[in-house]
């Protein structure tokens, strides 16, 4: 899938002026005072032109639906698609999507206008539950799975504002779902446990209105309000030989954000600068990247194994909207969607190839909101230090000795770990056990994002940075802990210097974790017993797991820079978010490509090695799962080794960046491998 872009258009503002003339006098008579001119009136705003943009909102609806089949009479049912948002699943019936459109304002003010837009929802879906004698017990579930309208638009715009109504088609794809859940329906031969899909793109009307507003140089703000209808739609279950028909209406609450460019000055696939002001910011990205692991020896897979000659995508579209609310204090809302899956669905290498793929994937786009977060800072003096404006981050200055506070959902890499050269996926390295530590088992949940509150003090050279977060409700989980009661401390120490004039750090790290998780031990000796394979989750207790790690860089020119990493974790218990490393230790360069003639090109290369306890290699010998790996067997262990490389280069406003690793002992099984994989990555920033 190719990664979404949005050029948009704006015809020039237009203008008037007033001024104001005065009569002489008879020659008599005394001279007329001089009359001051009126200031002109500021430039009412031009509506017309092409624009594209992005949306966030929350959805209601129902579902009315019947069903029929061979004998018996009909039932029906009712499915409420309102889901309130759930904090610590990331669930609810919110939706982000982007749209566009082309305006024309008439001398009156008068604004005609048409727009498209699709949105994808988080959670937008029904279910029921029903029992007759001729269907038996079933379950049927309605999940809208993207949506989108072809609308016009009229509107006034007296002033700045403009006012509009909007009306025409609506489309929804939408995914049926029956299980038989006891009994045989009457004339089919679904049993229990029969679970039937059918898609269907559904098509009817959509209605609504809305105000928007300019809130800086081309761009525009809107609040929206949609209903959306699309009539009764049947789809048949074979094996239950049942048919069910469904209307499905919606309500939605939409905020959303367009830009607005002269079509004379547009540069193909450009984005526009971020619109930012004193008290508020916006920014976005999108990533887009393509894998594949080519042909490699593998006389055995289990679960968890990477498959050879296999190829996946990933793609994410990310807002970052950010407000000060007082001095010092910022307040940052972090919608995205996302798409696709990892190689092997994230499975098969412990130093996973992207860091792009979650531990979850879909074959549509959904919504989510990784990160809701305050963060405050406390001036302690010092000198003044130029920020640059960026995603969850305002231009201006900061002092050099401060206090920073963060407090809500966001990423524990976020504020640990960090590394000027290995840190983000989206721009650098891809491998997991190179953007962060291979052992720091941050908590987080499926998408790496938690709750919780971290304080950092810098002073001079010095930063000592501290804080506590949530863990999943269960390892490797979707679901953070609603009690917190499994919760992770994180202390870190970061020194800055200068080596022979160029600047350097060096961070060590340390985390403790506290949560139900099992010893290798026990889940061995509980195999023994009962003759299956290894699982983990059969003994886990409240138990403390810990890691210790070292971070470091250094700019050695202003084109190279190296940087290492090395750490270690207790190997007796199973890590309980990330990864499946006990002891790791990685190094890399990143190069600038001035020496070349391409000063905005990178290249990259670095190398990783992980390692696992001895307990850790019995127990996936004895056919235990871990968080990513698990080949079923593990007869001949040996370390995982990965060396990365890449390339990037600017392509207009994106970057395309070409990456390729290969791996020893994928999963630390010499009976595999070695793999190399393949990778493209293009990505765009404002």
């Amino acid at each position: 899938m190719q990664a979404l872009r949005y050029i948009v258009l704006i015809a020039l503002t237009a203008g008037g002026c007033a001024w104001v003339t005065a009569a002489g006098a008879a020659d008599a008579a005394p001279p007329a005072m001089p009359v001051k001119a009126r200031p002109a009136p500021p430039p009412q705003f031009d509506w017309s032109g092409f624009y594209g943009g992005a949306h966030f909102g929350y959805a209601a609806g129902r579902s009315d639906w019947s069903a029929t089949g061979a004998a018996g009479p009909s039932v029906f049912g009712t499915s409420d698609f309102f889901q309130a948002y759930d904090a610590f699943k990331g669930t609810g019936s919110y939706f982000a999507g982007l749209q566009a459109g082309y305006s024309y304002m008439l001398p009156s003010r008068v604004v005609l206008g048409l727009e498209t837009d699709v949105s994808f929802p988080n959670t937008r879906a029904g279910t029921q539950t029903f029992a007759t004698p001729a269907f038996g017990q079933a379950s049927y579930a309605e999940t809208v799975d993207m949506s989108g309208t072809l609308r016009a638009r009229l509107g006034y715009a007296p002033a700045h504002w403009l006012v509009y109504a909007t009306g025409g088609l609506a489309w929804s794809h939408d995914r049926f779902t029956r299980t038989q859940l006891a009994g045989t329906p009457v004339g089919g031969f679904a049993g229990p446990g029969t679970v039937e899909t059918a898609q269907k793109m559904r098509t009817g009307f959509a209605a609504g209105a809305g105000v928007e507003v300019p809130v800086a140089p081309n761009w525009t703000a809107k609040l929206e309000y949609l209903f959306t209808g699309f009539g009764v739609h049947g789809v048949t279950f074979p094996a239950a030989a049942q048919r069910v028909d469904a209307d499905l209406a919606m309500h939605s609450l939409r905020l959303g954000l367009n830009y607005r460019s002269d079509a004379a000055k547009a540069e193909a696939f450009a984005l526009p600068s971020a619109p930012e002001a004193d008290n508020w910011a916006f920014h976005g990205q999108s990533t887009y990247v393509s894998q594949y692991a080519l042909p490699f020896r593998s006389p055995y897979r289990g679960l968890n194994s990477l498959a050879p000659n296999q190829g996946r995508e990933t793609w994410d579209l990310t807002f970052y909207g950010g407000v000060r609310l007082w001095s010092g204090a910022e307040l940052w809302i972090n919608p995205e969607i996302d798409q696709g899956f990892g190689l092997s669905n994230t499975h098969g290498v412990a130093g996973y190839i992207s860091g792009e793929a979650y531990k979850v994937g879909s074959a549509f786009p959904y919504a989510r909101l990784p990160r809701l977060f305050l963060r405050q800072t406390v001036d302690l003096g010092g000198e003044s230090e130029k920020v640059e404006a960026d995603v969850t981050q305002f231009g201006g200055s900061q002092p050099s000795n401060r206090l920073v506070f963060t407090l809500g959902k966001f990423s524990v890499s976020d504020v640990f770990d960090i590394n000027k050269y290995a840190s983000n996926p989206r721009k650098d390295f891809m491998n997991w056990a190179l953007v962060n530590t291979g052992i720091f088992d941050y908590a987080a949940d499926a998408w790496g994002y938690t709750y919780g509150a971290a304080a950092e003090w810098y002073q001079g050279s010095w930063t000592l940075r501290g804080g506590v977060f949530d863990l999943s409700i269960v390892p490797n989980s979707t679901e953070l802990d609603p009690r917190f009661s499994q919760f992770q401390m994180i202390a870190e120490i970061e020194r800055r210097y200068e080596l022979w004039g160029q600047p350097g750090k060096l961070a060590v790290n340390a985390f403790l974790s506290r949560g139900r998780m099992g010893r290798y031990g026990d889940a061995i000796a509980l195999a023994n017993l009962t003759g299956g394979p290894a699982d983990i989750t059969a003994v886990r207790q409240y138990r403390s797991r810990y890691g210790i790690s070292a971070n470091a860089e250094q700019q050695l020119t202003a084109e190279l820079g190296i940087f290492a990493r090395a750490g270690f974790s207790r190997g007796d218990i199973e890590p309980y978010e990330f990864a499946d490393i006990d002891r790791t230790a990685a190094a890399g360069l990143s190069l600038a490509g001035k020496q070349w003639g391409r000063p905005d090109d990178t290249f990259g290369l670095a190398g990783v090695i992980n390692g696992i306890s001895r307990q850790h290699q019995a127990y996936f010998n004895a056919g235990g799962l871990g968080i990513l790996i698990g080949d079923g067997r593990l007869p001949n262990p040996g370390l995982e080794t990965i060396i990365e490389t890449y390339y990037s280069l600017p392509l207009s406003s994106w970057r395309l960046t070409f990456d390729y690793q290969f791996i020893v002992n994928p999963a630390y099984n010499r009976d595999r491998g070695p793999v190399s994989v393949i990778g493209t990555r293009l990505r765009t920033q404002f």
